[in-house]
């Protein structure tokens, strides 16, 4: 089974380990310094005291790989549109294509069947000017929501903090051939993998912490912790959460918990800080457009207020503008790919 790992980072990279392991032909796409040391020593992950190295095929040039059985896109959500076309070598006919991404995914609303304006579209804040709609087709998605916490300390070495679980799911909720294959594939890597009828509600139950604690912590760099011992700002929480939870039912999404007990889930966790704080910190562009615009873009397409969102949304936004880390991209024109 060929899989290429376009983006072999810090989760890319744990999947890359994971698949080689269960026999998998792997490959990853990768660029710099990271690139250079998998091309050189391999690829070595580090869980659990033990460290593993595997050599696995590493390059910058897709056309080096030929057509995969299935791309899994390790980048950030926000990264993809804009090098889309990267990907042609690496489709066939029936590759599958799955964004192992945070926020709502450019495939969400295929197959939805919402009842909503919104079935059969894309998202802009998710993916402008439909790129990925149009080049990959809804159709060669598989949903994955990931679990595990991953870094990079040095080139070439994934070091895993914690979680072994990435959800998938069909977005019609079938239980196709293929999904079956994937899971086995990584359960037999040493991942959890359950596959998901309803996978969407477990996005939005994600989506819940993405777009409330980390613009919080983005803009104040208080762990969840401190955050959730701030009356005022667990209110703000609690407020944001709801308003995530009206748009997101709007759509059919069923909740499974309570907002209480997910904000416990979050500030239970000490000293931890997401990754949109991360990105603060290091430099990178911010994780804002798939995290909290896609959350916004339902909302005003369907006419639900969201004031406490839209308020945080506005000074992460700035805050992104202001130290050269959030640029809205223009609609990207990528001509529809026409099937091998």
């Amino acid at each position: 089974m060929r899989v290429c790992i376009f983006g072999a980072g810090a989760i890319g990279g744990y999947l890359a380990v994971s698949l080689a392991k269960a026999g998998a032909d792997v490959s990853v796409v990768a660029r710099g310094p990271h690139l250079a040391a998998m091309q050189a020593s391999g690829l070595t992950l580090r869980k659990d005291g033990d460290e593993q190295t595997c050599r696995i095929r590493a390059t910058d040039d897709p056309r080096q790989l030929g057509e995969q059985d299935y791309v899994i896109v390790g980048m950030k959500a926000h990264a993809v549109p804009a090098v889309v076309e990267r990907f042609e070598p690496l489709l066939g006919k029936d590759t599958t294509v799955v964004p192992a991404v945070n926020g709502l995914p450019w495939w969400y609303f295929h197959a939805a069947k919402t009842g909503t304006v919104l079935d059969e579209t894309w998202l802009e804040s998710a993916d402008p000017g439909g790129a990925q709609w149009k080049f990959f087709g809804p159709e060669r998605a598989i949903g994955c929501v990931v679990y595990p916490a991953c870094d990079v300390p040095e080139p070439g070495v994934i070091n895993h903090v914690s979680g072994d679980r990435f959800t998938l799911g069909e977005p019609d909720g079938s239980d196709s051939a293929r999904l079956r294959l994937l899971s086995e594939m990584l359960i037999a890597g040493g991942l959890r993998a359950p596959r998901k009828a309803r996978l969407r509600d477990e996005i939005w139950i994600k989506l819940w912490g993405n777009c409330s604690f980390n613009p919080v912590s983005a803009l104040t760099g208080a762990s969840l912790d401190v955050i959730g011992a701030d009356d005022a700002c667990r209110r703000l929480i609690h407020d944001m959460m709801a308003e995530c939870k009206a748009v997101g039912e709007a759509v059919g999404a069923r909740f499974g918990v309570t907002i209480e007990q997910r904000i416990k889930g979050g500030t239970d966790i000490v000293g931890h800080k997401p990754s949109t704080r991360h990105d603060v910190e290091l430099g990178r562009p911010m994780e804002i457009d798939p995290l909290v615009s896609s959350v916004l873009e339902v909302a005003r397409r369907l006419g639900i207020a969201t004031p406490s969102l839209d308020s945080v949304a506005a000074l992460l936004r700035l805050q992104g503008q202001v130290l050269g880390l959030y640029d809205r991209r223009p609609r990207v024109e990528v001509a529809i790919r026409p099937q091998s």
